[in-house]
């Protein structure tokens, strides 16, 4: 029993001192997930812990497990909306990405490491694909609102490219150990196994699990626990059947996520923290596995193959898989640039070592280098990247909290939180004028909550600033009533610098456009209105943000609405020529 406590302590104290050093991430820009490799490092054997761990099948066990629920989290919290609008972009890179990534890579690590090519490619296809864990901590947790396209292709493209690197690692493997059974035809069926049966058996157990959960009456703790175990089950059947589990889980979530009941609240609040203990244990026991002397000892070819790696192999592969998708300049250079490594490449790597490859470990110290640096250099400039290459959106008034109320088996209530800024057209008023200009009888106020205190709401009772209250509304209200609350001043200015000065009705014709502003347009535009003649100058699905230049005008898709459509369009003036002095 002293040994078994013993490792609860030591479980316990590396996962709160985890948990602990989030808010020193937060104060210096790290990210979260580069925290929990410093402390499972730390308390290694080369440092102040000195804890002597190199059991490769555990930390495979740990990793695989822990993947599977940050996948399943990551698709209970994918609109389906946003396979609108990058789908196929996010699918050519979750194949020819990762291919292209691994073959320019290969060549050079061939070159660099002076290492039989075969070796080479693999340690490129280690490090070759995106890692879901990564982008989904580093994207939603960045503070950053990013255009929804580029956003949508990074989640999708890392929930999905594992089967095409899964494959990679498998068949070079193969080819060193046993060469002679080596086909290509093999290849070719393991790849259309693991992507086909992978979709397959994930959007089907996810029909038949969201299914379940609106119809079963379980105690709400149960629905949680209902979707992780068949989250698992579904992982584990699949590759079992030669399918792709980590393809297979985030489909079921993506599915079980979209079709929302009145477990899915509850659902998404406790996946969240499995989510976050997933990643918190399974980069400690990551930093637990490596040895920082061994690492140290490539640590040039690792720089040299990050930054080529980073620099070079991955915007060009990503540059020719988006070619035909019309992405921007900047887009490309941002979905370039946050190609995160993480868990993936660093469990990959642990696969040609226990097969018993010659030279596995240079494979597995200099991959774990690479992952490293991916999460110090990249992982920490997401914010200030997405600020500079211009791919991020201001931020939409909305609700500073969200809760569903289910009254019956198909309805439910929303009930939305607002806090009253200095300014906003809120203060000073009574909570139910409030509630009646934000949708009349269609909205209704429920609760006033000031320093923390319910408020008892009389006649004379007035917001100030700081008060939360609390509303039942329609969802699709959020945005406006927000703008209630919300300093007009602020958002108005911060709208007028990347939307423009005023506001277009996305119905209007080009032609009458034209005429009160002076823009030109093809003439066979001019009779069209102006949401079909900036989806046809795109040449893609719109998202809010994009931008068309007219000569000096500027056109920004301002607002999307329901079925993706533009719903209204900002414009931007030139600015005025100063007029000359005397």
């Amino acid at each position: 029993m002293t040994g078994i406590n013993a490792l609860f302590l030591l479980v316990g104290l590396l996962l709160f001192i985890s948990v602990l050093a989030s808010t020193i991430s937060a104060r210096l820009g790290l990210p979260l997930l580069l925290l929990f490799l410093g402390v499972g490092m730390l308390a290694g054997e080369d440092g102040p812990g000195g804890i002597t761990f190199n059991d490769f099948f555990i930390a495979t066990l740990i990793g695989q497990l822990a993947l599977a629920v940050i996948l399943l989290d990551g698709g209970l919290r994918t609109r389906v909306a946003s396979f609108r609008v990058a789908l196929k972009p996010a699918a050519v890179l979750a194949t020819w990405g990762v291919i292209g990534t691994a073959g320019l890579l290969g060549v050079f690590a061939t070159w660099l490491l002076g290492v039989d090519w075969r070796l080479g490619f693999l340690l490129a296809a280690i490090v070759g694909s995106t890692d879901a864990a990564a982008v989904f901590a580093l994207l939603r947790n960045s503070g950053v609102k990013l255009n929804e396209r580029v956003q949508a292709t990074l989640e999708i493209e890392s929930g999905a490219n594992d089967p095409m690197a899964i494959l990679l690692v498998v068949a070079l493997v193969e080819m060193l150990l046993h060469p002679e059974k080596s086909s290509v035809a093999g290849f070719a069926w393991m790849l259309v196994s693991q992507m086909g049966l992978g979709a397959l058996f994930g959007l089907v157990a996810g029909w038949v699990l969201s299914r379940m959960m609106a119809k079963l009456n379980l105690a709400e703790g149960l629905y949680a626990l209902l979707i992780l175990s068949g989250g698992l089950l579904i992982f584990a059947a699949t590759n079992l059947l030669n399918g792709s589990g980590f393809l297979a889980v985030y489909l079921a979530g993506v599915v079980v996520g979209n079709r929302r009941s009145h477990a899915t609240e509850h659902v998404l609040r406790v996946m969240d923290g499995l989510a976050w203990l997933s990643q918190a244990v399974m980069f400690v026991v990551l930093g637990l596995l490596v040895s920082p002397t061994n690492m140290l000892s490539h640590a040039w070819e690792a720089l040299a193959m990050a930054v080529f790696l980073t620099l070079v192999a991955r915007p060009i592969a990503v540059a020719i898989g988006l070619w035909p998708f019309n992405y921007k300049r900047n887009e490309l250079a941002y979905v370039s640039w946050v190609g995160l490594r993480g868990a993936v490449p660093v469990t990959l790597a642990i696969f040609p070592v226990m097969m018993g490859v010659p030279d596995s470990d240079l494979l597995f110290n200099v991959a774990f280098a690479v992952v490293l640096l991916s999460l110090l250099v990249q992982g920490a400039t997401v914010p200030m990247a997405a600020r500079w290459l211009k791919v991020e959106v201001p931020p939409k008034p909305e609700p500073v909290d969200v809760r569903e109320v289910w009254v019956g088996d198909k309805a439910a209530l929303d009930l939305l939180e607002y806090r009253v800024e200095q300014g906003s057209r809120a203060e000073g008023r009574h909570p139910d004028d409030v509630a009646a200009e934000a949708g009349g009888i269609s909205v209704r106020c429920v609760a006033l909550v000031r320093r923390g205190k319910l408020q008892r709401m009389g006649l004379n009772t007035r917001l100030v600033p700081g008060d939360s209250l609390w509303l039942v509304a329609p969802d699709e209200l959020s945005g406006e009533i927000a703008r209630i609350f919300t300093s007009s001043g602020d958002e108005l200015t911060a709208n007028a610098s990347f939307f423009g000065e005023f506001v277009v009705d996305p119905s209007a014709l080009a032609g009458d456009l034209a005429l009160a502003y002076g823009l030109r347009f093809e003439d066979d535009e001019l009779g069209m209105p102006v949401r079909d003649m900036m989806r046809r100058r795109l040449g893609r699905p719109a998202v809010v943000g994009d931008r068309l230049e007219v000569g000096a005008f500027v056109l920004t898709v301002r607002e999307m609405a329901q079925g993706g459509v533009i719903g209204a369009v900002g414009l931007k003036c030139p600015p005025l020529p100063t007029p000359k002095r005397d």
